[in-house]
């Protein structure tokens, strides 16, 4: 315990007013405290963290205690208590919070297969977390995606490949996914034996995938069978086995009940059952969802007084604002309110936020690890490793003899199809044009889009943006580009907090600040930082056309923009939009002569961007552009599939295969399909590489090209690691951590949450290709798979071994799946069951051998309703080893007895 007057002059001298314990003292607080013999409990730091709680919670009024269960938390000054604002996002790398590493999306790093990598990534992002956190505290910033209570990961099962947020998960199996999830978590909050480095919280508790646009009243109803088998056993080792701090409810209702204001979920499951002592959020506007769309209750007191006595103790949103005037009716009594409260305050307390930062161990990770070159290294290693080759005839790797590659496709050159969704801003994101031309500098490279992603889909992305050559900031100035001034207002007012010169105008920030990445990288200075809303930015100079003619010059923004030429108002769309909104006009321009070119910009609130690009006289269409240019290459990569902008959550996207988020049609967008027939009718071999967070029915690529590469959403450096894989220089090694269905596969209703019919465990049809699956440029051979026990009782463990040797000519990493399958089922259950993985790198020759362990009381069970537990059935089993679900290389049987 520390005493009164060394806690004093801690706060003195800056230590806690500096934020990194997150206690501001005023000047009143410090006499009072002087006054008193002791300081009061829940500043006293050799008393538990619930103690201490429980102690400041007693010193609240009811609408503090209120206040306080609302994810946006004002400061309570008479008592020290500072705002916090619990919600912060990190699926994939910190996220909406300025510069950040990105990692691949949640559903690449799944198909890495590999929990080690998975133990790395989430370590790097928990420390970038925790450095951003204290950065912003010694500014005396409070905000929102500034804390340190993660809403991550997305444990949901990805059960349909038409959901759009599909993506954010770890696949359709819940052993992988609660693998995935257990390492994701124990990153995240570390091993402290005293301190949480992060809150992690697993959502979206339970029975949440699908459709988007009805999770504001839809009611999930599976067999209790679908429900233990599959939706809750990943969040049940993320509450035992990861003691996971936290869990986020979902929006629908499941058996009648809010998600998150659910007594069989969260009283009888979660605490009862599984014994969760941490605490659970709603997801954002759930509770309204309560009395307005379920019309579970009637009124917003009454909504907010179910989901507190039913377990959600803290709400993203308003409601809880009213339960003062619940106490009051009755509806709930004060002391639950206290109970609810107490655990949050608990969490707060075992974060460090009430102590000195000396005594927690988080607190002393430097700023400097954000976005580190040791981070950007590890986030080009994940994407690697995340890359699934689903077909190569011998096309890959490439030559760089080659002497001209054509790469063409919507999302070749688009950092969009590098982050998916819940991500940050990256540095220097490097997307897969630019990769290529990374890794062969010697071999020309053709750019062609060619096609939009979607049709009907504008993308402001398809004009090419004005070069730096065309443009000076000056009239006879010999640098290139534009003059830009940043202001901290929204209205251009002030003095700028930068000057600097501009390349091109073609910025996506997201919901960072503008000058984030060019502070990390030295380009700004302190005091030239703008915020990430609110903020205003003038681009001023010449434009210098290349040749005579009619020119379409486009804008684009999210907000508000003016495009000024000689004076001439242009364009004007000086008004917010939540998306990038472009308009283009056309305009004579003569090559020799210089144009006074100005741009004005603005953005209001979250995501921020800007683009400025043209047309120049005579381009050809797209289409004919990239056919071109496939005709005059050796081989020609095509990059397409989907992006965030088109599958993701609950958006107001309504093209064809598509809608509100989710896919309605599994194939390959019609516009990219019409292209990459005409590309492959000229003759020239063709690469599909593919940008998706979800399956894709790509029959006939599978049917006609020589070789088809799955790059997800692979985070900042994915343009590399693709190339990597393009090339050779590195072996591919990613799984699938989906099914790939056939086009023409009648898969069963979206809303239907029975799991028949569905995923690897219960299709009985042909999978276009199989869950688990993925090629290397090396082969490996498997053999001598033996069992320790080929009788064994439910709760014994058995040990399988397995001898697997590299049979090629070089190193490579393969990934060993080991399923469990009843030889003769006496129930309805799962053909077979992926209960062991292990990815293993091989040099040319080497063999290994491979230990799985597993037990039939916990990777055998089935959930009996009559009994209401799990059970086991006796009788034969089969252990299968191999590469995939479907390429099982050896098998061994086994029989589970009684006794």
């Amino acid at each position: 315990m520390i005493s009164k007057n060394t806690w004093l002059r801690m706060s003195v001298r800056g230590g806690l007013l500096a934020g990194l314990a997150t206690v501001a003292w005023h000047t009143q607080d410090l006499r009072a405290a002087e006054a008193q013999s002791a300081p009061a409990a829940y500043q006293d730091t050799g008393r538990s963290f619930e103690e201490r709680a429980a102690d400041l919670v007693s010193r609240m009024t009811l609408e503090e205690k209120a206040a306080q269960m609302q994810n946006a938390a004002p400061a309570i000054e008479r008592l020290g208590v500072p705002a916090y604002d619990w919600w912060n996002e990190a699926l994939h790398g910190v996220a909406r919070a300025g510069g950040a590493t990105v990692f691949p999306q949640a559903i690449g790093m799944a198909a890495t297969f590999d929990v080690p990598l998975m133990d790395q990534v989430s370590r790097t992002i928990s420390d970038e977390a925790r450095a951003k956190h204290h950065e912003a505290f010694r500014r005396g910033e409070h905000g929102r995606y500034q804390g340190l209570t993660f809403w991550s990961p997305n444990i949901n099962i990805f059960r349909d490949p038409r959901w759009g947020r599909g993506q954010e998960t770890y696949g359709e199996d819940p052993f992988l996914t609660a693998r995935m999830g257990v390492s994701f978590v124990r990153g995240l909050q570390g091993d402290d034996p005293k301190y949480r480095k992060l809150d992690a919280t697993a959502k979206h508790f339970a029975v949440h995938s699908g459709p988007e646009a009805d999770r504001h009243h839809f009611d999930a109803r599976p067999s209790t069978r679908d429900l233990y088998e599959t939706y809750l056993p990943a969040f049940e080792a993320l509450v035992k086995e990861g003691q996971v701090d936290a869990v986020m409810g979902a929006y629908n209702r499941v058996y009648g009940e809010s998600a998150s204001a659910s007594q069989f979920l969260l009283r009888d499951v979660l605490r009862r059952d599984w014994g969760f002592k941490g605490y659970v959020v709603s997801d954002c506007w759930a509770i309204v969802d309560i009395w307005k769309n379920h019309k579970i209750v009637a009124t917003r007191e009454q909504a907010a007084a179910l989901a507190v006595k039913n377990g959600t103790e803290l709400e993203c949103g308003e409601e809880y604002s009213t339960l003062p005037e619940a106490v009051r009716k009755g509806f709930i009594a004060e002391a639950e309110i206290d109970a609810a409260l107490t655990r949050l305050f608990t969490a707060r307390m075992r974060l460090g936020m009430f102590d000195p930062p000396e005594m927690v161990r988080w607190a002393r990770i430097p700023a400097s690890v954000n976005q580190s070159p040791e981070h950007d290294a590890l986030s080009r290693k994940a994407a690697q490793a995340s890359m699934v080759l689903l077909k190569n005839d011998g096309m890959l790797p490439l030559s760089r003899k080659l002497r001209r590659i054509a790469v063409v496709g919507p999302t070749a050159d688009d950092t969009m199809a590098l982050l998916g969704n819940y991500y940050g801003t990256p540095a220097a994101p490097v997307t897969v044009l630019q990769g290529i031309r990374d890794a062969a500098p010697q071999v020309e490279i053709i750019h062609a889009r060619g096609v939009d992603l979607v049709e009907g889909r504008e993308d402001p992305a398809a004009t090419p943006l004005v070069e730096a050559q065309y443009l000076r900031p000056a009239a006879g100035s010999s640098e290139r580009g534009l003059r830009g001034e940043y202001f901290r207002s929204i209205d251009l007012s002030g003095k700028p907090a930068l000057v600097r010169v501009d390349a091109q105008i073609g910025f996506r920030w997201d919901r960072g600040s503008p000058t984030d990445n060019l502070m990390a990288r030295g380009e700004a200075g302190p005091g030239q930082g703008v915020p990430s809303d609110n903020f205003s930015i003038r681009w001023s100079g010449q434009l210098l056309p290349p040749v005579s003619g009619s020119y379409r010059i486009e804008a684009a923004a999210n907000d508000g923009y003016r495009l000024y030429l000689d004076g001439r108002l242009l364009l004007d769309h000086w008004q917010s939009s939540d998306r990038l909104r472009a308009d283009s006009v056309s305009v004579e321009l003569e090559a020799g002569r210089a144009y006074d070119v100005k741009m004005e910009y603005y953005d209001g609130e979250r995501d921020a961007g800007v683009r400025l690009a043209w047309n120049m006289p005579g381009a050809k269409p797209p289409f004919e552009e990239a056919v071109e240019a496939a005709r005059g290459s050796d081989a020609v990569v095509f990059v397409g599939g989907l992006t965030g902008d088109v599958e993701g959550e609950e958006m107001t996207v309504n093209y064809p295969g598509f809608a509100g988020g989710d896919r309605t049609d599994m194939r390959l967008p019609s516009t990219q399909q019409k292209l990459l027939e005409a590309l492959h009718a000229t003759g020239k071999p063709v690469v599909l590489v593919l940008t998706t967070g979800s399956a894709l029915a790509v029959d006939w690529a599978k049917q006609n090209l020589p070789a088809i590469l799955v790059a997800w959403y692979p985070g900042q450096r994915g343009g590399n690691a693709v190339a990597d894989v393009l090339f050779g220089d590195a072996n591919p090694a990613g799984r699938l951590p989906v099914t790939f269905y056939k086009a023409d596969e009648k898969l069963p209703a979206f809303d239907d949450y029975a799991m028949k019919g569905r995923t690897y465990r219960y299709f009985d049809g042909e999978p276009l290709y199989a869950f688990g699956h993925g090629l290397s440029y090396t082969r490996f051979a498997y053999s001598d798979l033996e069992l320790d026990h080929r009788s064994t009782v439910t709760t014994q463990t058995v040990r399988a071994t397995v001898k697997v040797r590299n049979s090629g000519d070089r190193a490579g990493d393969e990934v060993v799946q080991l399923y469990l399958r009843p030889k003769h089922p006496q129930r309805e259950r799962a053909r077979k069951e992926l209960r062991g993985f292990q990815r293993v790198t091989l040099q040319p020759g080497e063999e290994r051998t491979l230990t799985f362990a597993f037990t039939p009381q916990a990777d055998l069970r089935y959930y009996d309703d009559q009994a209401k537990a799990y059970a086991v059935d006796p009788g034969d089993y089969e252990v299968q080893v191999g590469a995939s679900s479907a390429d099982i290389r050896l098998t061994r049987p086994f029989t589970v007895k009684t006794r």
